[in-house]
């Protein structure tokens, strides 16, 4: 029984680091084209 609790957490604890580094190389490559736009956008 606790194998399978501790199994399913790393599962779930693998997904959760996998969704995040997607959801970083995501925000990281928008970020390389529009950091001038977004910077300039800003209120001073």
């Amino acid at each position: 029984m606790d194998e399978k609790i501790q199994k399913s957490c790393w599962g779930t604890t693998a997904w959760a680091v996998a969704g995040f580094a997607c959801v970083m190389v995501v925000v990281y490559l928008m970020g390389m084209n529009d950091v001038a736009e977004v910077a300039a956008s800003l209120p001073k």
